[in-house]
């Protein structure tokens, strides 16, 4: 047996963690500052979203050709370009006194981010041997929920007392200690053999996948939501086929035909993701117009479930080294299934103590299911392959989010049509959430058939 290399394998871990913080961390910091954004810039509400969508659907648009890039040409310089560019991005969006410059300069951000999440888990995995990948999963997730948790407190101090571009100060100065971290802890490669470039799938994957979430979001707000959403359909599914015909395509179709426990892994991950993902969002609005809460306050207690789920998500990686994961992350939806019923319930008369019962149930679901469901979806791949199969889970992840918040504006618009969420009645505003929550019930326990139908495979992943 070789013998282990600990130096290499603690720098890859800080590594891991620095880089799953970072972009976590924009994200939560960044939407406490959105309003002063919108102020700043004289722009709309639906402007403003743009600064957080058009990071997201670029994200979700590049991460896999980014996989496939870094799998082929080495997964290091591509982690460093990515942290790198993340930590100067960030710098330059401080500066900025036009929005459409800062549009671009987020979709930029969004490349970057695309290059981190193809690379940092791979590259960890690839240090540490397959009996330790859910333990170390599980740490480099906890960091994940860390940034979350720490994002709305800490941005919301400095875009109060410093103003926004504060936070994008911030997060370069943390993306410098990430790529400190990320020099020390990639290995260095051998350099790898040429590879053959996939020009047709990737065009149809990223025009695809763009479409797609753009006509999600669009739907209420465009006539033509529904031909942009259908477009992207059509060019997913001609991705597809132009990969079975590919020589070196971007995603071999074979990873997901011949092995249905990765199917059905990421399966899982999207409705998990999508039934799930629009809760702090809804609870925000009832804890702020229905029960009046400042945002500070309603802030401190929906921090309580992303803290869960840092406490949670080390114990359940570990435990997923031993357990077949997928049984760990069944579980986990189940919890998420639970929280969902609770939320479904939420009156008028609704406690502080049962809203904040349910988002730690939902936070326990949440730190159960996603270590060992990428444990279970790394155990499909082989090494040269970690970087597409993460990328694709960040993928599943981010179409869930968009899917999950298109639903809430979907039924937003049939309950309030064109009125404000501050301005609706709060009984009206509280069934418009019931149908939200009955919808992602549904949607939850989808993803536990997906998650059960692991068994069936005679998997232990």
């Amino acid at each position: 047996m070789a013998e282990r290399d600990t130096k290499t394998e603690n720098a890859a871990l800080l590594m891991a963690v620095a880089t799953s913080f970072i972009s976590t961390f924009m994200g939560s910091s960044l939407n406490l500052a959105i309003p002063s954004m919108e102020a700043e810039f004289g722009i709309s509400g639906a402007m403003a979203g743009w600064i957080v969508t058009a990071y997201v659907m670029t994200v979700a648009a590049i991460a896999v050709p980014m996989g496939k890039l870094a799998d082929a040409t080495g997964r290091r310089r591509i982690l460093l370009g990515g942290v790198g560019s993340f930590g100067v991005l960030s710098v330059c969006c401080s500066l900025v006194a036009d929005i459409r410059i800062l549009l671009i300069l987020r979709v930029l951000q969004g490349f970057a981010a695309a290059m981190l999440f193809a690379t940092s888990t791979p590259i960890l995995l690839s240090v540490f041997p397959g009996s330790e990948r859910g333990r170390v999963l599980g740490i480099s997730t906890a960091a994940v929920y860390i940034g979350l948790s720490i994002g709305p407190v800490l941005g919301g101090f400095l875009n109060y007392q410093f103003g926004w571009r504060s936070v994008f100060l911030f997060t370069a100065l943390i993306a410098a200690v990430a790529f400190w971290f990320s020099w020390r802890g990639a290995p260095r490669e051998e350099k790898r053999g040429d590879f053959q470039l996939d020009p047709a799938g990737t065009v149809f994957f990223i025009t695809g996948i763009l479409a797609f979430l753009f006509g999600l979001t669009s739907l209420t707000t465009s006539r033509y939501g529904w031909i942009v959403l259908a477009a992207g359909i059509l060019l997913l599914i001609l991705f597809f086929y132009v990969e079975t015909k590919a020589e070196d395509p971007i995603i071999r179709v074979t990873m997901f035909s011949e092995d249905l426990v990765f199917t059905l892994s990421n399966l899982a991950a999207l409705l998990n993701y999508g039934a799930t993902f629009a809760i702090t969002y809804l609870v925000s609005i009832f804890l702020q117009i229905v029960l009046g809460y400042s945002s500070q306050t309603a802030g401190l207690i929906l921090i309580c479930m992303p803290v869960v789920q840092a406490f949670i998500a080390p114990v359940s990686g570990r435990l997923s080294d031993r357990i077949p994961p997928y049984r760990i992350a069944t579980t986990g939806m189940l919890f998420c299934v639970a929280g969902l019923v609770l939320f479904s319930f939420i009156g008028l008369d609704t406690g502080i103590a049962f809203i904040v019962a349910a988002l730690l149930i939902e936070g326990i679901g949440f730190g159960l299911f996603s270590s060992p469901n990428t444990n279970a979806v790394m155990a499909c791949v082989e090494k040269k392959d970690y970087g597409v199969a993460n990328s694709i889970l960040s993928t599943m992840r981010n179409m869930g989010h968009t899917s999950s918040m298109s639903i809430v504006t979907i039924v937003v618009g049939l309950y309030l049509g064109n009125a404000s969420l501050e301005a609706a009645e709060p009984q009206l505003l509280i069934s418009t959430m019931h149908t939200i929550f009955l919808i992602n019930i549904v949607l939850c326990l989808i993803g536990v058939a997906f998650s059960l139908a692991r068994k069936k495979q005679g998997a232990n992943t």
